[in-house]
């Protein structure tokens, strides 16, 4: 079976220094193979790819990319050249990658350009943002000009995580807490309710959300939400749609990166719909070979299974079925 795989990670030599703060998170040996891995985007990852039974992977930017970068003027011409850099990758190897780019949020027109010419002219398939961008977060009235280009040129915003802005004092004197493990899915799930709460998919009511993670939690609270939405103050908002619940089954699409674990995939089919889960293997700091033996040793249903596997994001991407679509 055809398996597209979103969410692999790699980065440049020109963008890895951005990535130390994210390095004292992981364990020093750990962090260096993976460092390793994510420069190398045609030698082991596509013998890997092979091995594991990956047809194709979504190529994007290591967290935290070019939103580290202080100086906006210098974001959007890294933007650029990654970017570049990402669509000259793909043309080598078109059967085996697509991409998403990467924006310079700092400057939210030059990323609204930025993604128009990389979608229309370099062909990339939407665009990964790490967490917040300098502690602007994707709901911020100056990006509504991103989301106005993404739901135009009908290409999702994959939203990934990073490291917070701050930290929460309930994780003060536990910095284990803070990272990929907890912390970074807590932020990301908070960031994407940000965006219902603030107007974002009543603004644009066709455009597209990713989160990796098997939703970041976010299937397993829909009743809870609704439940709660109706006995909070609403502080002066209200949705057009009435329930959080209806924009993440309407506007939310999730990705089985690293969570290899039947019991949150059952729930995440049930809540969102198979045509709303996606597969993806989080390279290199998951193993894709766990992530491919997940989706096919998987309890549910063959048609379920194609539709994680490839048809959602031959879907979603709008990438080219494979000649023998029966796969």
């Amino acid at each position: 079976m055809r398996k597209i795989a979103l969410e692999e990670h790699f980065v440049t030599e020109e963008l890895a220094g951005y990535g130390a703060a994210t390095a004292t998170i992981a364990q020093p040996e750990v962090w260096r193979e993976a460092s390793r891995r994510l420069l190398d985007l045609t030698g082991e990852r596509l013998a890997e790819m092979d091995r594991s039974g990956v047809d194709v992977a979504v190529l994007s930017l290591n967290s935290p990319g070019i939103q580290a970068e202080t100086r906006p003027e210098l974001a959007a011409r890294a933007a650029v050249r990654v970017n570049d850099f990402l669509a000259d990758t793909i043309a080598a190897h078109p059967t085996r990658f697509a991409g998403f780019a990467a924006l310079p949020l700092q400057d939210p027109l030059a990323a609204s350009k930025e993604l128009d010419r990389a979608v229309t002219e370099l062909g990339l398939k939407g665009a990964l943002v790490n967490a917040h961008t300098h502690g602007v977060y994707l709901d911020d009235p100056s990006l509504r000009v991103v989301w106005e280009a993404a739901e135009r040129l009908d290409v999702p915003l994959y939203l990934h995580p990073g490291n917070g802005f701050d930290a929460g004092h309930v994780l003060s004197g536990h910095p284990e807490l803070i990272g990929p493990m907890w912390s970074w899915g807590t932020d990301t799930s908070t960031h994407a309710l940000r965006l219902i709460f603030g107007g974002v998919f009543d603004d644009f009511p066709n455009a597209k959300l990713l989160l990796g993670h098997m939703g970041e939690g976010l299937p397993y609270v829909l009743w809870r939400l609704d439940s709660r939405w109706d006995f909070h103050n609403h502080q002066g908002i209200e949705l057009r749609r009435g329930k959080p619940s209806e924009y993440l089954r309407r506007n939310l699409y999730i990705t089985t990166s690293g969570v290899c674990s039947e019991p949150p995939l059952t729930c995440a089919l049930s809540a969102l719909g198979a045509d709303h889960v996606l597969f993806g293997t989080d390279y290199p700091f998951e193993d894709m070979t766990t992530a491919t033996k997940f989706l096919d040793g998987a309890a549910i249903s063959e048609a379920d299974r194609r539709s994680i596997a490839h048809v959602n994001a031959e879907t979603l991407l709008h990438i080219a079925p494979a000649a023998d679509d029966s796969q």
